[in-house]
């Protein structure tokens, strides 16, 4: 719907923008033997040469801040058995990783285990973009388990996909 000073009503966008299905990731690092940590589902693949992946982060979060700068931060592709750690990772109170088990590299990028992909990965550019900035990061090494299914976020739910015949 648009308003009556022409701009579109946030609302309609967002269950607009909600008809998308996405994937989940985990953002996260261990920063000063902290783990830091934030859900996104605005992640896309970006360029295979160089391998550059990138997702969207608003410009109030307050978690990007202390994971922006570091040399190292962990991308996990999170799988139908993370619906719960998916809310957690995306509250804006409490223990982010509570009940979640999770693994640092030496460099400090930090991974949830039972995730299908991992990425560790080094900020490249941070793009202004309205409400958001678009991050994007390449990919320094990387780890799949391809026997784990993800999950996507649709219409404000996690949920899960479902192989089709065909």
């Amino acid at each position: 719907m648009t308003q009556a000073d022409g701009t579109l009503d946030k609302t309609s966008l967002r269950e607009a923008f909600g008809h998308f299905p996405s994937g989940v990731v985990a953002v996260c690092a261990e920063v000063d033997g902290e783990r830091v940590g934030m859900a996104a589902s605005t992640f896309v693949p970006v360029s295979l040469e160089p391998p550059l992946v990138a997702f969207c982060v608003q410009n109030t979060s307050t978690t990007w801040p202390k994971l922006a700068d570091l040399e190292h931060v962990g991308i996990s592709v999170l799988g139908e058995a993370h619906d719960a750690a998916a809310r957690v990772l995306a509250a804006k109170t409490g223990d982010r990783f509570a009940g979640l088990d999770t693994e640092t590299t030496d460099g400090g990028a930090l991974f949830i285990d039972g995730a299908s992909v991992w990425l560790d990965t080094t900020v490249t550019q941070q793009v202004p973009a309205g409400d958001h900035a678009i991050v994007v990061l390449r990919i320094n090494e990387l780890r799949v388990q391809s026997e784990i299914e993800p999950i996507v976020f649709h219409r404000s739910r996690f949920r899960w996909l479902r192989t089709v015949a065909s």
